[in-house]
């Protein structure tokens, strides 16, 4: 079986190295040569508007997956003709606007944050007369890890973050005041199999993902339960296969929609030594039709991210339960370069390790 992905960077690396064991074999599609999942597997350079080259990935391959949510959606709709996609189209098409995304998620009875948009200087003048201050101005579109968004806390930072944004649709989101960052990751199989992992406590920095903790601290069954209802609803409509990430917000008791990614997650990488079966491996299976895996957590985990820094090996394996994961990429600052899993039988056991693993980096 070959399974081609659009996209090879460390997220479609990682679904090789859970794949090959399993007697998969892997092409990747991507604009550039120097794409570490080509490391591991055969790498097509191409452009996604040129219809030849797709037509050449897609053939010999028995499905198609991609592993960022900015393919165009127009080049999964011509390689659907041909061969299967998962996640579905229509969930990329959806998560790629953030107006589109919301909307869909209200309409499916989600609780989001307010939100307008903005194609003007006058809607964002009418959205903030709503939402008052602070607030979230973001691009509709291609944000990423903090990118293309800025936060309204005074009047002084609207012509600011106008100029930085505007000509471009926006939409404007209310202030959540949450207490912390929550992610749910399940998958769904072609046969409809369903299965959920647990939530993990997220912390960002910059935007940017810096680490994971899984379970969350604290976590309820009812938190569970709620994730798990709200996200079988998306993957159901959807037709959904493979895995889907859902960030939200924590207020209370009650988990507010922040957007949604169908792909592997970045929050998700405990799973590789933290879970009964990986993320990755259970995309596979999904795309596959073959039979889920356990989504139970083993023990506690937690995943820190190395975002432009590289600590040396045998101090990070030095400590009990690390595992050190490199993505082969040169490192540049701001740049996802590896991730560290940290895992242990109690919380307690955990947060110690973890202030060790801290320290190195």
């Amino acid at each position: 079986m070959r399974i081609g992905v659009l996209g090879a960077g460390q997220l479609g690396r990682m679904l090789a190295l859970a794949g090959l064991p399993l007697g998969l074999e892997f092409r990747f599609f991507d604009t550039t040569a120097e794409a570490p999942a080509g490391q591991l597997a055969e790498l097509q350079v191409g452009s996604y508007d040129d219809p030849t080259a797709l037509a050449g990935f897609a053939e010999g391959c028995d499905c198609i997956t991609y592993e960022f949510e900015n393919v165009p959606v127009g080049a999964t709709r011509f390689l659907a003709e041909r061969v299967p996609v998962y996640p579905p189209p229509q969930a990329l098409e959806v998560a790629q606007d953030r107006v589109v995304e919301k909307t869909f998620l209200g309409g499916l009875g989600l609780p989001t944050p307010v939100f307008y948009p903005v194609l003007s200087k006058n809607d964002l003048l009418d959205g903030l007369e709503r939402t008052g201050l602070p607030a979230v101005l973001k691009t509709r579109t291609l944000g990423y890890d903090g990118k293309g968004q800025r936060v309204l806390r005074e009047q002084a930072d609207i012509d600011p973050a106008w100029t930085a944004l505007g000509g471009q649709p926006l939409i404007l989101e209310g202030w959540v005041p949450f207490e912390r960052e929550v992610s749910s990751l399940a998958v769904r199989s072609r046969s409809g199999e369903t299965a959920f992992y647990p939530l993990v406590e997220n912390t960002h920095r910059e935007g940017i993902l810096r680490q994971s903790w899984a379970p969350a601290p604290a976590l309820s069954p009812e938190l569970q339960a709620q994730a798990e209802a709200y996200t079988l609803r998306v993957l159901e409509r959807l037709e959904y296969v493979g895995v889907l990430a859902i960030e939200w917000f924590q207020v209370g008791g009650q988990l507010l929609a922040n957007e949604m990614a169908p792909r592997v997650h970045n929050s998700g990488h405990w799973t590789i030594e933290g879970a009964e079966t990986s993320q990755f491996e259970n995309h596979l299976r999904a795309l596959l039709g073959w039979p889920l895996g356990a989504s139970l957590s083993r023990g506690h985990a937690a995943m820190l991210n190395l975002i432009g820094q590289q600590p040396e090996a045998a101090r990070v394996l030095a400590v009990p339960g690390a595992h050190l994961h490199w993505y082969g990429k040169a490192l540049k600052p701001g740049r996802k370069v590896g991730h560290i899993t940290v895992r242990a039988d109690s919380a307690e056991v955990l947060a110690e390790r973890v202030a060790a693993v801290g320290a190195l980096l």
